[in-house]
């Protein structure tokens, strides 16, 4: 599929396949897509939780007011990130790159986000919203339909998955077989409404 479609075509999907399993080929590509996904300093500080925990499924259910996407997706993620990710062994994540870089690079990431815990949490929040994009993306290029999801108590989740301190909750993101058409499109502001030149 061509990004443009993937793009016109994704949509927030409410209702399931709940006996759809995603095969396993299909998985390999989707990770493989979503692995290039862009990050601050390439510090990759998202953590992806898998639930496929039934039990545990139903819970975060509860605690997403009923939504029933939850448990019915073939696909459950809570998307979280490490805010201390940039402190964290910052080198290996230019491992790969040439000396003069990773020697230009890695001492820069310390420099930015010491001392700046709203930013730190600010920079998962972005990276959290570019990944789940990615996947959104992703599955609709391999004909699977999303849901994107902020209706939630982030820490009544948090507690269910059980996350670390240094770390936050961004998004719940299902996957999977939709079985009915989203509503209509809502419809597009004016481009100048929000595309400005230089200044507001």
């Amino acid at each position: 599929m061509h990004f443009s479609e993937a793009m016109k075509t994704r949509r927030a999907v409410k209702h399931f396949d709940p006996e759809h399993s995603i095969p396993n080929d299909i998985l390999e590509e989707f990770w493989g897509i979503v692995r290039e996904t862009p990050s601050s300093f390439n510090i990759q500080h998202w953590r992806i939780v898998n639930v496929e925990d039934l039990e545990l499924r139903s819970k975060i259910k509860e605690a997403a007011w009923g939504q029933a996407q939850i448990t019915d997706a073939s696909l459950c993620f809570v998307l979280c990130g490490d805010t201390k990710a940039w402190e964290k062994s910052p080198e290996r994540y230019w491992a790969s790159a040439p000396e003069e870089v990773k020697n230009t690079l890695v001492p820069m990431i310390g420099d930015f986000y010491t001392g700046k815990p709203k930013l730190q949490r600010d920079e998962v929040m972005r990276s959290c919203g570019i990944l789940a994009q990615s996947m959104m993306l992703a599955a609709t290029s391999l004909g699977y339909q999303s849901c994107p999801m902020i209706g939630f108590d982030a820490e009544a989740v948090g507690k269910l998955i059980e996350l670390p301190a240094d770390h936050a909750v961004g998004l719940i993101l299902t996957i999977g077989k939709g079985t009915k058409q989203a509503h209509p499109k809502g419809g597009y502001m004016p481009i100048e409404e929000i595309l400005f030149s230089n200044h507001f």
